[in-house]
């Protein structure tokens, strides 16, 4: 016994030393692929990955003249162990150590000092790697940008008449990249012209457009010409412009700015140029060939410039612009053709197989013009086109890259292929220990080992080899199924998996259950909507086993406590599944299936479930033989839900309303078993929409979908204006008004209305015609008119279809002459500091409707006068907000409908003062039994104010704006004392001006517990506190 613990220490370390023997030999240590190509056993110099790029170089355009005298190109890769760097220029390697003080490397990033044309352009590649394998970036290039100064030799005038179109050259300087912009100086920077519909500077060659040169174009013009790449400006001389005064009398458009067939880069946005030279100047106009115009297009700079954002494929084609005057026009076409930049349809993933596998690695790249492919292994050429291994072998590992370019560009996919090897294990994957079956089932028994390559495998009951036969059968991924099984077929199974590199085997036992069926199964049901129905279902199972069921309508579970609303299950029975369909819809109406299952199998029973109702909406609805008042519908018959649909209802939606309503039909009853009917008593010349509803004895049913909109032919108007009258207006006029026709009663297009109208000593009718459709006033203008004359007016609607029946004649009178009396005897009369009275003889005259009286100050114009109207039964009108101390001017004139009559001359008049800004002081107030005696300090007004006349004091009940009125031009007064509740007492200053500020004490009524000779001493000092402010 003592031995046991010191045997199991030896063979445990024997154990530990063979593993460790096993693993130094083989190699093998990590899990990485099983059979099925999942992951099994990495190698333990694998452990980690290849290289990774976070970040590669891009496209570098260096400034010639950067004071910066340095250039670094990007490159950043993650991988374990970490990655190490080298970079290559023009496919040549470059030596960081031969050339340490021009090349440094920082991390993997590329610095460039004192960069040079001659040795560094060009295009460099970072090649990232480690013990895992190598990758290279996307190529960069590195160019360098300049802009050179434009030639100093002075540029000629350009001499061209007034009216006719010139064009100044820009001619830039050398430069690179090509990605100038342009703008053009008038005399002196930063004076840059402005852009119009008659000036025009191309950004494809510099140039400036005139389309029609003016006298005020004359000037100095320089090009100013910007490198957007390395931020750069620079001027040309000088162009003199010399307009001459000989003025063109016009010209056909000459298109000048063309744009040429360009080839775009899906998702880009493309800018299309045209401009004319013309006079008067064109018109700019596009379109698309036979296509409509892209969505995204936008128009700018006076229709100069067509842009199209983001385009697309379907924006292909060729594109059209056209310049137009009253003289003629000119058309310039020419095509765009979207191209695309390689993108990844399906890019390359790390990924590990077995040693002698199969493997195929789909590499796909979407692009216009298609792109090919090709690869890099280890950042070398390996293969074009689709890559495959008939059997991968150990050197086939490595980093991989799948490259998708055209004439456009390339992509890059990176991946890692392991290949590995593995001895079987069920270490992972272990064998279920138990597996159920039911007899005359089905029974499947899981194999799934890890190894690579690929093991053979076995399965053994106890002692007997199985192979394949009609009840059993390996499948190839190692598991073992059995049909129909039975009693017998419980025990023990084990599977045996063996490679080149071991051997493995595990067990399960099949244990046999009885199986589950259903002895009570539903039944078909028939049901009104809104019934109750109910779906009966028994099971007989194995008593080891749980048993549930699950409900199935139309193949789809039935949630029955989301939806408990329409079902519930009885749970009160054991092994019953019954359900209850409550309140049935027609679309609780199918096939129901009941599904009694344990853990090892299922049975099921169906049934049908009809719910009849109202009918389903009908389908496909079209509007056909469209005519002024009827239209012809057809559809195709609904759903009649078992039960015949009797009838139809067809109702109709305009823009009037956003109801429904039904419509009339011929016949009036539109019967179940028809497909069309003809809709009358139609509105002319107005859009309709249609939807059928169905009925059967259940109830109507659902709307079809509303129908596609139609407008109705047009036809005469049939009803005429109304209310049609009119009168007044300005002299020598005739007003003529009606109610405009609301548009369901236009009939048709081109709307509007004949006025007709004549006096009483004219036979034949005068007629207007009133083209737009909301106006309901016709002014008649007539200098031979006399005013105040008797006219017949009609007014009739008509449209494109013919006219309408004239209105009732009305009687109206023209116009009367303005007044031409002056008000006479004219006085005004001033209130105070801020208000006067102006008062006037009446006019007898029945024209005359009313009074204008204007007044302004002195220190105002006549022109910015303000203005109060009176009605003709006032003579008199209050000016108000006037200022104090200042002299005015007034006038007043008559009015009517005509117009203004002559005014008065103007009268002048100087408002009081100001009244006194000092208010009042309380110093006491004094009970004397029934009365109070309050006194106050005398207000003396200053130099720019009224003179004090006297003083007003209001006595009222404490809350309310109404009391009584005293005048005096004492500086004291009395009042009664309040029998019941407080009182306010205000003084205030009166004056010429007007009256001052207030001041205010509050006095109470009868006190209870305070005996007079108190109330006498308290009251003197609760006044001086109140003037006082506390």
């Amino acid at each position: 016994m003592k031995l046991q613990p010191l045997t199991s220490h030896f063979v445990a370390i024997c154990f530990i030393v063979c593993l460790t023997g096993q693993r130094v030999s083989s190699g093998v240590g990590s899990p990485v692929l099983d059979i099925h190509g999942l992951t099994v056993y990495v190698r333990d110099e694998q452990k980690g990955y290849g290289p990774i790029f976070e970040e590669q170089p891009i496209d570098t355009v260096y400034p010639e003249e950067s004071p910066e005298g340095r250039v670094t190109m990007n490159c950043r890769a993650r991988g374990i162990p970490t990655p190490t760097y080298k970079w290559q220029h023009n496919n040549w390697d470059i030596d960081i150590k031969m050339a340490k003080e021009h090349h440094i490397m920082v991390g993997g990033n590329l610095e460039i000092n004192n960069p040079e044309k001659s040795r560094d352009e060009g295009k460099y590649v970072c090649i990232a790697y480690n013990v895992h394998g190598t990758i290279r970036s996307r190529e960069a290039t590195l160019n360098f940008g300049y802009l050179y100064p434009f030639t100093p030799e002075e540029r000629h005038p350009v001499k061209v008449k007034e009216g006719v179109g010139a064009v100044l050259l820009c001619n830039p300087p050398p430069h690179y990249p090509d990605d100038l912009s342009y703008r053009w100086v008038l005399n002196d920077f930063p004076e840059f012209i402005t852009l119009d519909k008659r000036r025009y500077v191309s950004q494809s060659n510099g140039n400036l457009y005139i389309a029609k040169v003016e006298a005020s174009d004359k000037g100095n013009y320089s090009c100013f010409v910007t490198s957007n790449s390395i931020t750069k400006s620079v001027f040309s001389s000088f162009i003199p412009l010399i307009p001459q005064a000989d003025r063109s009398k016009g010209y056909l458009p000459d298109i000048r700015v063309k744009f040429k067939d360009i080839y775009a880069l899906l998702g880009q946005n493309v800018t299309l140029e045209c401009f004319a030279l013309g006079n008067p100047v064109p018109e700019i106009r596009w379109n698309k060939y036979l296509e409509p115009m892209p969505t995204s297009a936008e128009i700018s700079m006076s229709g100069a410039v067509l842009r199209i954002y983001n385009i697309q494929f379907e924006d292909e084609g060729t594109y059209e612009c056209e310049a137009e005057n009253h003289r003629g026009k000119d058309k310039h076409s020419a095509k765009v053709y979207v191209q695309a930049y390689p993108e990844w349809v399906e890019h390359i993933n790390d990924t590990e197989r077995d040693l002698g596998s199969e493997f195929h690695w789909p590499c796909v790249a979407a692009a216009k013009p298609l792109p090919t492919i090709r690869w890099l292994k280890d950042g070398i050429p390996y293969w074009k086109g689709d890559l495959r291994f008939s059997s991968l072998k150990n050197e086939d590992s490595g980093m991989y890259q799948c490259v998708a370019e055209n004439i456009h560009g390339m992509i890059y996919s990176n991946a890692e292929l392991k290949v590995i090897v593995l001895a079987p294990t069920f270490e992972y994957y272990p064998m279920k220990k138990e597996v159920l079956a039911a007899r005359g089932g089905q029974a499947i028994i899981e194999c799934k080992p890890r190894a690579a390559p690929r093991p053979k495998l076995t399965w053994s009951k106890g002692a007997y080899i199985l192979k394949n036969t009609t009840r059993t059968r390996i499948w190839y991924d190692g598991s073992l199924e059995i049909l129909n099984v039975t009693a017998a077929d419980a025990g023990n199974y084990t599977c045996f998996v063996e490679n080149f590199k071991g051997k493995a085997n595990s067990s399960s036992t099949l244990v046999t259950t009885a199986p589950t069926r259903i002895d009570l199964a539903p039944t078909n049901i028939d049901v009104i909507v809104g019934q109750n129905a109910t779906l009966q279902c028994h099971a007989l199972h194995d008593p080891s086993l749980d048993l549930t069921f699950i409900w199935l309508l139309n193949g789809y579970p039935v949630d029955v406590d989301k939806e408990s609303d329409y079902y519930e299950r009885s749970i009160m029975i054991k092994n019953n599944g019954e359900l209850i369909v409550k309140y049935a819809q027609l679309r609780h109406a199918g096939r129901y299936t009941c599904v009694a299952q344990t853990i090892v199998d299922n049975a099921t029973a169906s049934a049908d479930l009809v719910v009849r109702g109202p009918p389903g909406p009908p389908g496909g609805l079209k509007v056909e033989e469209i005519k002024n008042t009827s239209v012809v519908l057809t559809w195709s018959r609904g759903t009649d839900n078992h039960s015949p649909i009797s009838n139809y209802t067809i109702q109709s939606r305009t823009f009037l309303s956003e109801y429904w309503k039904d419509m009339k039909t011929d016949p009036p009853l539109v019967e179940g078993n028809v497909e069309s009917a003809k809709v009358i008593d139609l509105i002319p010349w107005m859009e309709y929409e249609f939807r059928i509803m169905a009925t059967n004895i259940l109830g109507t049913g659902e709307p079809s979908m509303p129908s596609p909109i139609i407008q109705t032919e047009g036809s005469p108007p049939n009803v005429a204006p109304s209310e049609v009258g009119g009168g007044g207006g300005s002299n020598r006029e005739l007003t003529i008004t009606w109610v405009p026709l609301p548009r369901e009663y236009h009939f048709g297009n081109n709307f509007g209305y004949v006025v007709a109208f004549k006096s009483f000593d004219q036979k034949e009718w005068k007629r207007v015609t009133v083209p737009q459709p909301e106006i309901g006033r016709y002014v008649h203008k007539d200098e031979s008119m006399p005013p105040s004359s008797r006219y017949q007016v009609k007014v009739r609607a008509f449209n494109n279809k013919g006219e309408g029946p004239f209105s009732l004649t009305a009687i109206i009178h023209s116009a009367e002459d303005a007044p031409s009396e002056r008000p006479r005897n004219v006085h005004v009369k001033v209130r105070s500091s801020t208000e006067a009275v102006v008062s006037w003889e009446h006019i007898f005259n029945l024209a005359v409707t009313g009074y204008e009286i204007r007044y302004w100050s002195h220190r105002e114009k006549e022109d910015a006068a303000n203005r109060v109207q009176v009605s003709n039964l006032n003579f008199s009108a209050r000016l108000e907000n006037l200022k104090p101390d200042t002299q005015y001017y007034t006038d007043v004139k008559a009015f009517n409908t005509a117009g203004f009559g002559p005014a008065t001359s103007p009268l002048s008049f100087v408002t009081e003062k100001a009244p006194p800004r000092q208010r009042p002081r309380i110093v006491s107030v004094e009970r004397y039994g029934s009365k109070f005696l309050i006194k106050w300090d005398h207000v003396k007004s200053q130099s720019n104010e009224s003179s004090v006349k006297g003083y007003k004091v209001l006595y009222r009940p404490d809350g309310q704006f109404n009391g009584t009125l005293f005048k005096t031009g004492k500086h004291f007064i009395e009042v009664p004392a309040p029998l019941k509740g407080q009182y306010v007492v205000e003084v205030r200053v009166h004056s010429e001006g007007g009256d001052g500020e207030v001041a205010q004490v509050k006095i109470p009524g009868a006190a209870v517990g305070i005996s007079p000779s108190c109330l006498g001493l308290l009251l003197p000092a609760v006044g001086i506190l109140v003037s006082l402010g506390f």
